[in-house]
């Protein structure tokens, strides 16, 4: 799985346009980042790659970069 496949289901998951984000973006500077999107990237990184992230982890998180640190 590339960082281009991971940084494309955060943005399928934000209802972004593909290539919108960047690895260096603040999460937060988008209006599309809440806890729903939060919850919908650990459904679709389980069914998808059958890893398993935790909530708390996501709290965490404050750029793209954060995300595709915790899907590896």
């Amino acid at each position: 799985m590339s960082i281009v496949e991971k940084i494309a289901l955060i943005e399928d998951c934000m209802d972004l346009e593909e290539g919108t984000l960047k690895l260096e973006d603040d999460l937060t500077s988008y209006e599309e980042w809440d806890s729903l999107t939060a919850l919908s990237i650990i459904a679709a990184v389980d069914e998808k790659y059958h890893i398993t992230l935790k909530g708390e982890d996501m709290k965490k998180v404050k750029t793209v970069s954060d995300v595709v640190k915790l899907i590896n």
